[in-house]
Formats: structure tokens, C-alpha cells, sequence
């Protein structure tokens, strides 16, 4: 029985290293809806529509608290996606 779970556990780990190795900020001025709801906690398929079609009636956020403005988007979402929402590329590091 303990080999299967630690077999179990395996597996489930390979599957899952995809998702996790592909996870990180996501700009919310650039990214599309499928690419909103899959990497924000809290965000579906729905939201995240609702948040394109915010930006793309009014603009661009113009910070992540922005993100607010957008119905269906409290502080407890904000709060799970605390450092992953970008509004601009991050600054390149210079070389020295």
C-alpha cells in the first residue's frame, strides 16, 4: 500500500510540474482571458473575460488595485494574487 501512494504521489507530482513550472505574473494590460483566468487565483473563465472587456472599454489598469474597478473583483482576490498581477514588463536588469 505504501509504494502505491509514493507511485501516486509521483505521478501526481510529473503532472502537475508543468502547471507549476509555467506559473508566474501575469501582465493584466496584455494577457488574454484564457491566459487571466489560468494563472490568477480566484479568476475563472467568466471573470477573466470581464476583465478584457473592462480594460479594452476603459483602458488599461493602471496599477493591480485597478483591478477592482472590474465587478466581481474584491480585496480577497487581490489579496490571493498579491505580487503575480504585473501592469507593465518588468524592467530588464542592466548588465554591468
Amino acid at each position: 500500500m505504501r509504494g502505491i501512494c509514493k507511485k501516486l504521489a509521483c505521478v501526481l507530482l510529473v503532472s502537475l510540474a508543468p502547471s507549476l513550472v509555467l506559473a508566474g505574473p501575469v501582465n493584466i494590460n496584455t494577457a488574454n482571458a484564457e491566459t487571466l483566468a489560468m494563472e490568477l487565483t480566484g479568476v475563472g473563465p467568466a471573470l477573466a473575460a470581464a476583465i478584457v472587456a473592462d480594460r479594452e472599454a476603459n483602458g488599461e489598469f493602471p496599477s493591480p488595485e485597478a483591478l477592482a474597478r472590474v465587478r466581481g473583483i474584491g480585496n480577497h482576490v487581490l489579496e490571493a494574487n498579491e505580487g503575480n498581477i504585473l501592469v507593465s514588463a518588468p524592467e530588464a536588469e542592466e548588465s554591468g
